[in-house]
């Protein structure tokens, strides 16, 4: 995600950089003209005779209607095109001759050095470029175009290696430059690519989270279905089968005998108490009843308190991250293993302190139990199902129906901690 970041502030700033010299060529030519006829113009009782005078007062409007056309059609014209060409050759001439009628006009003749590479082929940038420097060399040599004495012919000369070279470093640079900034293109249109693609990926993730969450809730249906009729089974039909044997020995005993049908019957209420109590039990398991009134935080955070005031032992519950409403089916097995991860608190650890931590992040859910009991020795731990197992596999049983995992930390002496880790599905509104 960084990667990312980077690669989009690069771009902006290479956005912004291109914005700027887009204004540039498109007002900078005329400030460069108008500044360099300003100063031509105050030299010229010095520097220039009449026919000088009279050709740049043909040469400047020229110049002129040629930016002010290039202006027009130069945002619509491809870059390199026989236009751009054209517009280029007719700048450069104009440059040239007014450089040749009064040296200063090499102020509007330096837009040589800049936008060569936007208008011209790349075979056609270092000689349009040596031009360039041929006219600020003239225009710089003491007495400008043409050289009119051998001091001023060694001057051009010089000057004109001088600006040669540096324009060849310049290309040299820019070649560099624009192969960066290909590069860098590049790299930002496969980040792009990338991001595309993971953005398709976390779609095709959350669609999995909520297929997965469909079938854990079949899965759990089944299981409930299988768990109640083995309840009624085991519980409430037994215990009806009970009363009525109760009662059909009471009918067999009629009047006869009142005490020894008192006895049944005290039996037959015993047994109906006892399956009402199975029934309530049965029911309550099925849906945690923290959850009707309350969000997945809050049930916690009451659980956890109730939990504290029944074994006397200080215990805290916290919150790390951003709070987002849960699917009924997530908040339902996370509270469940934090009741059974508590009871196995006060069952078998014997601690002072315990806590309990509901993180969220990002796109998983986290919720960690610990304690500072007496621990135990996990490769110790009963079989499944056995006296004794600490609900371990129940918790990860929980767990594993919604695609997630349930890990145990545990040292005799120690403590336990007990982390489960399940997909963030929010609760459809």
């Amino acid at each position: 995600m960084k990667a990312w970041e980077t690669a989009t502030a690069h771009r902006n700033g290479a956005m912004s950089a291109e914005l700027g010299w887009e204004r540039f060529f498109r007002y900078g030519p005329y400030g460069l003209l108008g500044l360099s006829t300003l100063v031509a113009a105050a030299s010229a009782p010095l520097t220039m005779e009449r026919t000088d005078v009279h050709a740049v007062v043909v040469l400047v409007p020229v110049a002129l209607a040629l930016q002010l056309w290039w202006g027009r059609v130069g945002p619509t014209v491809v870059p390199k095109s026989r236009a751009s060409q054209l517009y280029y050759v007719a700048r450069t001439l104009l440059a040239f001759a007014l450089t040749w009628c009064n040296p200063f006009y090499s102020v509007f003749a330096i837009l040589g050095y800049f936008d060569t590479g936007r208008l011209l082929p790349q075979r056609a940038v270092r000689p349009a470029l040596l031009v360039t420097a041929a006219i600020m060399a003239g225009a710089q040599c003491g007495s400008g175009l043409p050289p009119v004495s051998l001091m001023n012919w060694v001057a051009f000369a010089a000057l004109l290696g001088l600006h040669g070279t540096l324009t060849m470093v310049f290309a040299k640079i820019g070649d560099r430059e624009a192969d960066h900034a290909r590069t860098q293109v590049d790299t930002i249109a496969e980040l792009e690519s990338a991001n595309a693609r993971l953005e398709q990926a976390l779609a095709e993730n959350a669609g999995l989270h909520a297929q997965l969450l469909v079938q854990a809730r079949e899965a759990g249906v089944a299981d409930e279905r299988r768990r109640l009729a083995a309840e009624i089974h085991d519980t409430l039909a037994q215990g009806l089968a009970g009363i009525i044997a109760q009662l059909q020995v009471v009918d067999s005993i009629g009047d006869t005998d009142p005490a020894l049908a008192r006895v049944h019957l005290d039996r037959a209420a015993d047994l109906a108490r006892h399956s009402l109590g199975e029934a309530r039990r049965s029911v309550h398991d099925l849906v945690p009843a923290a959850l009707e009134h309350d969000d997945l935080p809050g049930a916690l955070k009451r659980t956890v308190t109730d939990w504290a005031e029944r074994h006397g032992v200080r215990a805290e519950f916290t919150v790390t991250g951003t709070v987002e409403p849960v699917h009924d089916e997530i908040a339902a097995t996370l509270l469940r293993i934090a009741e059974e991860a508590l009871a196995n608190v006060g069952r078998h650890a014997g601690a002072s302190r315990a806590g309990v931590t509901l993180s969220f992040m990002g796109d998983e859910l986290t919720l960690d139990v610990r304690d500072d009991g007496c621990g135990f020795d996990p490769v110790a731990l009963p079989p499944a199902g056995g006296a004794g197992g600490f609900g371990l596999g129940g918790m990860r049983a929980r767990a594993e129906r919604i695609a997630g995992t349930v890990e145990v930390e545990t040292e005799p002496g120690r403590g336990t901690a007990v982390s489960a880790r399940v997909p963030l599905v929010r609760h459809s509104r």
